[in-house]
Order: C-alpha cells, then sequence, then structure tokens
C-alpha cells in the first residue's frame, strides 16, 4: 500500500472513531461532571500541617481557602475580614470619646450585639470549612479524632467571648435606657448639648444622694448628702458633706420654694415636728406637701433636695445622682469589694433610737476589704458614733468605690454591675451628655479630690446654721486663692482636707474598744 493509501486509512479509522464518540456534555456527565475537570485541590499531607492551616484561616479567615484552590471565594472572604479589621481600628482608634458614645447609645449597641453574633456564626463556618478542605482525604480515625476536637476547641474559644461581649452590649443598652433616657426634670441647667455639655461653666455640680428607706421611716430619707463640684477642664473636685439632722435650709430666690419658705425650710414650727424639717426630709416632704411646685418632674423630690442644697451652699446644683442604700451593698459585691482604713470601731447593725445594740463591730485597721454588707455598715453605721463621723466615712466611701472602679474590674464584673446599678440608681442626667461625664471621671480618677465636711464647731451648728459661714466657706474652697487686702484664714480654721490625708488610717493614742460602744 502506498504511503498516501496509509494515510487515508488512518484518517478515515479517526474520523470513524469520532462519529462514534458521545458530545462533550455527556462525557463529563459520565466521568463525574465538571467537577473532575477543575484542577486537582490541594491538602496538607498530615496533622500539623491541618491544624496549622486552620489556625491560620481562623486568625485570617480565607486563607484556608486560598491554601486549598478556592482562590476566588478566599479573595474575598480574606479582603473582607481586612476590611472590617481596618475600619475597626480606625473607627475606635481615632478617640477615647468613640467608645464613650458607643457605650451611651442603645440603638447602636443592640446593633453592635446583633452584628457581633452573625459575624462570629459565620466565622466558625469559615473555620470548619476551611479545615475540611485542607485536611488530608485519607486519614486515620486518630487524626479525625484530634482534629475535630482542637478545631472545636478553637471555636469554642472564639464563641464564649462573642457571646460574652454581645451580652454586655445589651445588657449596657438595657441600663442606659433604664437609667439615664427619658427622665425629666424641673431643675436641670439649660443651655447644655452634647456639643457642649457644661454650657460653657467651668464647674459642674452633682448631688450625690443615699436613699435610707427603713422601718418606722414615711418614705425615702436622703441620710447622705454630698455636692460633688468638679472642674470641667481639669477634674479637680471639692465634695461637700452636709448633715442629715441640718435644720431651716435655704431656696434659691429664684426657686418657688423660697416663696413658700423665705426664711428656710421649718422656720416657726414646733420643737415636735424638727425631724419632718430637717435636710434628709425634704425629698419625701416638699412633693407631700407641694405637689409639682417646681415643675414637671418624674422626682420631684430630688428636684427640692437640689434646691435646698443650691440654697444653702450658695452654688447651683446642677444634677443629682441617688443611690438606694438598701442596694448599695449589691453594687460593692458586684465590683468584688472595696478598700477602706478603719480608724476606729464601726458599728454592725443596732439602733440608737431604739436602743437596739449592734450585732458586732468593723474593728480598726488599714487597708480592710469589706464586701457589700459590710461596707453598707461602714457608711451607715450610728452606734457609738455621731452624724459627723459617719459622714467622713461616707465620703471615704465615695473615694473607695471611685479607686474599685479599674477597667479589669469593671470589664470582668460587668454584667452584675449593670443588673445592680439598673436597680438601685437614679439620676437627672440627660442621656446626650452622659459620654461627657464618663471622660470627666476619668479625670477626676486621676486629679486631686478635696473634701469640706460641715460638722459641729464654734461655727456650725446643724440646728441653727450660720448660712453665711456655709457661702464663705464654699466659695474659700473653690477658689482657694485670697481675695486681694484680705489675708488667708489660718489653716487650722479651714474644713476643707484632700481626701486622700482625709481617709488614711492613723489610729489615735487610744482607740476606742468595740465593747466600750454605744
Amino acid at each position: 500500500m502506498s504511503d498516501q493509501a496509509a494515510i487515508g486509512a488512518r484518517r478515515g479509522v479517526r474520523r470513524a472513531k469520532r462519529a462514534t464518540r458521545p458530545p462533550l456534555w455527556r462525557r463529563r456527565r459520565r466521568e463525574g461532571g465538571s467537577r473532575a475537570l477543575r484542577p486537582r485541590r490541594r491538602r496538607t499531607a498530615g496533622l500539623p500541617g491541618t491544624l496549622g492551616l486552620t489556625l491560620l484561616g481562623a486568625v485570617f479567615p480565607g486563607a484556608g481557602y486560598l491554601y486549598a484552590g478556592r482562590r476566588a471565594l478566599g479573595a474575598v472572604v480574606l479582603g473582607i475580614w481586612l476590611a472590617l479589621l481596618g475600619s475597626v481600628a480606625w473607627y475606635f482608634g481615632r478617640d477615647v470619646r468613640t467608645s464613650i458614645d458607643l457605650a451611651f447609645d442603645p440603638a447602636r449597641l443592640k446593633l453592635a450585639a446583633a452584628l457581633l453574633a452573625v459575624g462570629v456564626l459565620v466565622w466558625v463556618f469559615v473555620v470548619l470549612t476551611s479545615y475540611r478542605l485542607v485536611r488530608p482525604r485519607t486519614r486515620p480515625r486518630w487524626h479525625t479524632a484530634v482534629g475535630n476536637t482542637a478545631v472545636g476547641l478553637l471555636c469554642l474559644a472564639v464563641l464564649v467571648p462573642g457571646a460574652m461581649a454581645s451580652r454586655y452590649a445589651l445588657a449596657q443598652a438595657d441600663l442606659v435606657k433604664t437609667v439615664f433616657d427619658g427622665n425629666a426634670s424641673a431643675t436641670r441647667p439649660g443651655g447644655v448639648s452634647e456639643k457642649d455639655p457644661w454650657g460653657g461653666r467651668r464647674r459642674v455640680n452633682v448631688l450625690l444622694l443615699g436613699g435610707d428607706a427603713g422601718e418606722g421611716r414615711t418614705g425615702v430619707r436622703t441620710d447622705t448628702v454630698i455636692l460633688v463640684s468638679m472642674d470641667t477642664r481639669t477634674g479637680k473636685t471639692v465634695m461637700f458633706s452636709l448633715p442629715r439632722n441640718m435644720m431651716y435650709a435655704q431656696f434659691p430666690e429664684s426657686s418657688p420654694l423660697h416663696d413658700l419658705y423665705p426664711d428656710g425650710y421649718g422656720v416657726g414650727t414646733a420643737e415636735s415636728e424638727a425631724g419632718f424639717y430637717m435636710l434628709n426630709a425634704v425629698y419625701g416632704q416638699i412633693p407631700e406637701r407641694h405637689p409639682g411646685v417646681l415643675g414637671e418632674s418624674d422626682n420631684e423630690g430630688a428636684d427640692a433636695i437640689k434646691q435646698a442644697v443650691a440654697g444653702s451652699l450658695g452654688v447651683r446644683v446642677d444634677y443629682y445622682l441617688l443611690a438606694n442604700l438598701s442596694g448599695f451593698k449589691q453594687v460593692v459585691d458586684a465590683m468584688g469589694g472595696v478598700t477602706v482604713n478603719i480608724n476606729e470601731p464601726v458599728a454592725i447593725e443596732g439602733n440608737t433610737d431604739a436602743g437596739i445594740p449592734p450585732i458586732g463591730y468593723l474593728e480598726p485597721g488599714p487597708d480592710q476589704h469589706l464586701d457589700g454588707y459590710h461596707a453598707l455598715w461602714f457608711a451607715r453605721g450610728r452606734w457609738g458614733s455621731d452624724d459627723y463621723e459617719r459622714m467622713e466615712r461616707q465620703r471615704c466611701m465615695v473615694d473607695a468605690i471611685v479607686e474599685a472602679a479599674d477597667p479589669v474590674t469593671l470589664l470582668t464584673r460587668y454584667l452584675d454591675l449593670a443588673k445592680a446599678g439598673k436597680e438601685v440608681v437614679y439620676t437627672d442626667i440627660p442621656l446626650d451628655i452622659a459620654p461627657a461625664f464618663v471622660e470627666l471621671a476619668l479625670e477626676v480618677k486621676k486629679a486631686k479630690v478635696k473634701s469640706v465636711v460641715f460638722k459641729s464647731s464654734d461655727k456650725f451648728f446643724s440646728g441653727d446654721p450660720d448660712y453665711d459661714y456655709l457661702h464663705e466657706t464654699v466659695q474659700r474652697a473653690l477658689h482657694p486663692k485670697p481675695k486681694p487686702g484680705r489675708p488667708a484664714p489660718p489653716k487650722a480654721d479651714k474644713p476643707d482636707q484632700d481626701t486622700e490625708d482625709a481617709c488614711a488610717y492613723h489610729p489615735e493614742d487610744e482607740t476606742v474598744s468595740a465593747s466600750s460602744g454605744g
């Protein structure tokens, strides 16, 4: 056969084979579909490589997909992850105010909680699928068991913190809405806004109240009355403590209460009714006697005592913060306790008026760590001591709480703190400027705090106070520089003292024994 004939014969055979060969779509179905035509996927050779790549895919989601040959999917997932990281770093890295603003926005907190929950679930899905893509096709059973366990633990390590962060966000949203949102007040300052939270003022004054409801009492009596005056630029703070039994509280001339009590609250009343006209009775008595006198408010008692303190001290009172002392121990327990110096025995329980002795005493000593129950009695114990000693302990307790409120404590115990705070804390600080107060509190924590306690002396008597003296003392504490041509008062005549010194451990030569109290 000639060469040309042989070539033609071979061509004829090839044509015949092509004619009988099924079409491409049918061959693909018979040979395993389009997946059979894909390039072979890359997998690891053993357990160390599998776990290493899975961990890499957990830190950089999408990396496992890229290794396994799913390049498009891996690039998309990794790109989204890096974009999210960059956005979060930019958002929160600009200023601490950004984080504080988020913490006081219930709507954004709830959205953040939802996004975080979804994000964690997507992350877990990516980790699990990356692990299944990169592990060897054939492997011993122990390899599978160890790998599944390791990946499960890795997912839990992110699921648990993610779930906790979502709970924290929801708890914070609930706390903010309960305490700050929608509170109405007749005595809040005007001219404040989110951009100008202090209304151009150099100082902001907040009245701390301890509401002490108990057996035999009508309503809540504010036995703790402390005005905290903070410099809005430096955080330097002065605390003024007033005795609960101070009589004839003054009201500012601009207040409707001044028209009702121009000479002071309770002037001219019978001595037998004195208990209804002490400073601690203003909170309950004014709303009962003169409902709505100050205007629209959801806490008329707080507005009334703000006016009483403002007139008595000669300074404005911007806001109040009331803690129900019956729930105070919950807050302290939620913080893990507080540490104070105890300079003399402090009674636990007992009732001086009823003649009921205490069940025990807090013994003197430096750096005493107290739980909520004992911290409550450190602040309120009065058996064997007077109101002024209790006032000093109360301002030391305020200082101890500020010291205990470190970031680690707040983070690890936040859910308990949020629950306790929601039940025992009330305020008229509006929600839109609450973040500014948090920033100011951070400055106060770093600055010096002075205390002024008005206790019995030749210049002050709670039964008939010299309010001119109170006004002068307050101004001297807030503006310590003496006026031109007027000598500074001698040190012994100054009632103000650095809180750190006032609350230090300095026992006297003779310590009162626990058995002699009463």
